[in-house]
């Protein structure tokens, strides 16, 4: 005290302090500085980690994952999930270390001038953080829901948006943004509770500081009176508990980003621990050169666990470089005997068999190379039309592109178009029609060059004359590949060395197109059908 009622007894000049502080305020704008960009930077590098491992996860799932999955929900997590992430991460973890070290350093300079009354000054502390567990275990409860419910709108929308042609053509409009509104309000009421919870807690928080600084007035202020406590001492005590405030109340918002990020990182999880049931083989058979021989034996399947089978107990041998059709009523289990095929969906031991080996016991990569597969809904990506057919071969050549092209009689309509091969197709293929989309899907399949060729029903978007011309031009490219069409027209598989007729799960009638008229029965019903209605288009 004397030092400081006669400045002549300073131990510095004023100037060395005025430097000093200075000095710390520059190295404290270089910490800051310096801290920030490092912990945004690694949040950012974190969260691109998490997007690169959380796509390449999603591509090694199979089709009854997604079957139970919903797009906007997926893509959800990849955004508003990611961010909920990387804010933790940056803010978050940016805001807790500063919090500890005013938290550390200031305690340690209170202690230093009144340890007792520093521990009064702390005693709210304990009762804050019992307040503060309890508000965030509900904070986590409701974050999540918030984020479902995001991942619910997230998904309305993209429904809605992708089939803006439907909504229109059935004047749904008003109903569409009923459905989002409400959906929408679900999503605000859950993020009003949040809001409702972190601004309870940030008063709590604040009320922390405020109580500890009534009780640093009232036992400090007797000890200055009673001479046990300077002055001095008592406003210096009190400036270190004023920088607790401002890391108490943000405390809060830490606490709130916490839970946000934990409901996000539980989601993200829920991909992360997804395992698929379609998996390699730990032991893959090495079969060489895949010919095309196929057999079923007493194939069964049911979705999703169903005690309903499908398939009930197909079994069927179609030798390498044969031509299989297979019609039957809707749901019937066309498409899913293929699928199976493909291993899109997990098949049982023993039950289906390519070149005499269990398709179980032969790796992925190669099953899937040896099968050019066309499904039921053909799917574009929203590049040029070169590119989709292009995409399941490597390193192909435009004159291979333009082979494919003019076996699945695309090439004509491609002439007509102003960019020719390099027109991009939008979203889903939303700029060609619906039997363009299906050629450029057969294209692709043709460009694999594959030795089982699977076409499930596709050619249902295109006219019947159409269809004759692709048939014709695909029969001298069948050559020894075994192919399977399923299609709803039998003119598509009339010249197919074997027809099976699939209903209820079973194979009610089998043959070639001759032997199936001449049976009488399903197949011959339905082949009159079609040559009375090809009769009545044509007068």
């Amino acid at each position: 005290m004397e030092s400081l009622r006669n400045p002549a007894t300073a131990r510095h000049a004023a100037s060395w302090y005025g430097g000093a502080i200075i000095g710390a305020a520059l190295l404290h704008g270089v910490i800051r500085i310096f801290s920030r960009t490092t912990l945004f930077h690694a949040a950012r590098r974190i969260e691109y980690a998490i997007r690169e491992d959380l796509f390449a996860k999603l591509l090694t799932l199979d089709m009854p994952y997604f079957a139970g999955e919903r797009t906007g929900d997926l893509m959800s997590r990849f955004s508003n999930d990611l961010t909920n992430i990387r804010m933790l991460l940056g803010f978050g973890v940016l805001n807790v270390i500063n919090t500890a070290i005013v938290y550390v350093a200031a305690l340690v300079l209170m202690g230093s001038i009144n340890l007792p009354l520093t521990l009064f000054a702390v005693v709210p502390f304990p009762l804050m953080v019992i307040a503060a567990k309890r508000i965030t275990r509900r904070m986590f409860h409701h974050a999540k829901r918030a984020q479902e419910e995001l991942a619910h709108l997230t998904s309305q929308a993209e429904e809605n948006i992708s089939a803006a042609v439907v909504v229109r053509a059935y004047c749904r409009e008003q109903a569409a943004v009923a459905a989002f509104e409400e959906l929408g309000r679900r999503y605000l009421d859950r993020n009003m509770t949040m809001a409702r919870l972190r601004g309870f807690m940030l008063p709590v928080m604040a009320a922390t500081g405020a109580l500890g600084t009534l009780i640093v007035l009232f036992l400090g202020g007797e000890r200055v009176i009673s001479g046990a406590m300077t002055l001095g001492d008592f406003v210096a005590f009190n400036g270190y508990l004023a920088m607790l405030v401002w890391p108490t109340v943000i405390l809060g918002w830490i606490f709130n980003l916490v839970q946000r990020g934990a409901a996000s990182m539980a989601r993200l999880n829920e991909v992360f621990d997804a395992r698929a049931q379609v998996v390699e083989s730990t032991e893959p058979a090495d079969i060489g050169p895949i010919r095309g021989g196929i057999e079923l034996r007493g194939l069964r399947f049911s979705y999703n666990g169903s005690a309903a089978s499908l398939l009930n107990g197909i079994s069927l041998v179609i030798p390498a470089g044969s031509r299989l059709g297979i019609v039957g009523p809707v749901g019937c289990g066309k498409s899913t005997l293929v699928r199976l095929l493909v291993r899109l969906y997990p098949v049982e031991d023993g039950r289906i068999f390519i070149d005499g080996t269990d398709v179980n016991r032969i790796s992925l990569g190669q099953l899937r190379s040896a099968i050019g597969f066309v499904p039921q809904e053909s799917f574009l990506f929203s590049r040029t039309i070169r590119q989709n057919i292009a995409c399941g071969k490597e390193g192909v050549s435009d004159t291979e592109v333009e082979a494919a092209s003019r076996l699945a009689r695309l090439d004509e309509d491609v002439r007509r178009f102003p960019d020719g091969y390099d027109t991009l197709v939008g979203e889903r293929g939303v700029t060609l029609s619906g039997g363009q989309k299906q050629r450029t899907a057969i294209a692709r399949a043709l460009l694999k060059n594959p030795a089982i060729l699977v076409l499930d029903d596709p050619l249902s978007a295109v006219d019947a004359r159409t269809e004759e011309e692709i048939l014709h031009g695909l029969a001298d490219y069948y050559g020894g590949r075994t192919v399977i069409v399923i299609s709803h027209r039998l003119s598509a598989v009339r010249e197919c060395d074997l027809i099976i007729v699939l209903k209820d799960g079973f194979i009610a009638e089998q043959g070639n197109h001759d032997g199936l008229v001449a049976r009488d029965g399903f197949y011959a019903a339905l082949w009159r059908e079609q040559q009375i209605r090809e009769e009545i288009a044509s007068l």
